[in-house]
């Protein structure tokens, strides 16, 4: 018989401070969701038929790219140069890492890791969160090729490393379509360098869950950083808001980015709304967890060096006639990003006048 957990510490010291994470739940036969993963009947995810969104975005002009930008910020892409041979290894290679024995993945926590750029975790801010989310998850900052080699997980690091190199290129060429579009000429690269200063390579895992409609795998919240380059599996249960100022008929509504195989979403993040004041939209988005079957997601976030001064660009502003968000350091709104649970976009208030 799977345990109780009859109260929420000893159900919190499992998943979090021992490192069991949601699989360790799942392991032990859990029938039902715990109490401490009920979310509010507002934040639950409501079934809905998949909508047909993105394609193919390759061959389409530069004017669907900003308009995908400035409505959705969601857009998937094909014939990206990313390997389709690498992104089905990857996926392997996450199930792989989640597969092990907890005292293996364990190694990875905050505390105990071998490198502060490498950190296996669950939920997203468990010790802020009223309702945990049920995700494990592995994060992999990369600094340079030798550390990765030497403290990226064994399982994982040469595809992961493979994927961050292969996407890089796709990355710049989209954000020299954005800012230009912003009116920014782009004599050199730094304006682009410097919005993905650093990159982070994420796996996370969402097991198979009993009520999947009393939890999410990840509440609403939109990115911190510039781009997010995102591999989902075949299972789907990514869903976007469209924002209420969209004048649109689906105003408000969370709509399905269904998986598209071979394809990559790409999401517009809280830095890039900050940069164009405005006029790209971070997206808020969510994930549905499934009672049937385990799944994968792979996620690349781009953002800036923590030293790195962000805010609207001047040309943008000149434009405008007024700034909507201040200028401030990257590593202060990182540190107000994950100083909180995720709560829709509420974190891009901190950087708003």
């Amino acid at each position: 018989m799977a345990p109780t957990f009859d109260d929420g510490s000893s159900l919190f010291n499992f998943v979090v401070r021992d490192g069991y994470g949601v699989k360790g739940l799942v392991d032990l036969g859990v029938s039902k969701v715990p109490e401490r993963y009920v979310q509010p009947s507002q934040e639950r995810i409501e079934k809905s038929n998949l909508s047909k969104l993105g394609g193919p975005f390759h061959e389409q002009v530069v004017g669907e790219i900003v308009h995908a930008a400035q409505t959705l910020g969601f857009f998937q892409v094909i014939n990206h140069g990313v390997p389709l041979e690498l992104l089905e290894s990857l996926k392997e290679a996450a199930y792989d890492f989640f597969g092990q024995e907890a005292e293996k993945k364990a190694v990875y926590k905050k505390g105990t890791s071998p490198s502060p750029f490498v950190k296996y975790g669950t939920s997203f801010a468990p010790e802020k969160e009223k309702a945990l989310e049920w995700k494990d998850y592995v994060s992999m900052v990369y600094t340079n090729d030798e550390d990765a080699n030497k403290y990226w997980p064994q399982h994982c690091k040469e595809v992961s490393l493979e994927y961050l190199r292969t996407s890089v290129d796709m990355v710049q060429k989209l954000l020299n379509v954005l800012i230009t579009d912003l009116g920014v000429t782009l004599e050199n690269s730094e304006i682009v360098d410097n919005l993905i200063g650093t990159k982070m390579v994420n796996m996370n895992f969402y097991p198979a869950c009993p009520n999947p409609d009393l939890t999410v795998g990840v509440g609403r919240h939109s990115d911190m950083g510039t781009l997010t380059v995102l591999l989902q599996d075949g299972i789907g249960g990514l869903y976007v808001k469209v924002e209420d100022d969209m004048n649109s008929a689906k105003n408000g509504q969370w709509i399905a980015i269904p998986p598209i195989s071979g394809a990559l979403v790409i999401n517009i993040g809280d830095t890039l709304q900050i940069l164009s004041n405005g006029k790209y939209k971070s997206a808020e988005h969510r994930v549905r967890t499934t009672s049937d079957q385990s799944r994968v997601s792979i996620p690349i976030f781009t953002i800036p060096k923590p030293t790195q001064k962000i805010g609207p660009l001047r040309q943008v502003v000149e434009k405008d006639g007024v700034a909507h968000y201040k200028e401030m350091a990257f590593q202060d709104y990182m540190n107000n990003f994950f100083g909180n649970a995720h709560e829709g976009k509420k974190s891009l208030d901190f950087a708003k006048i």
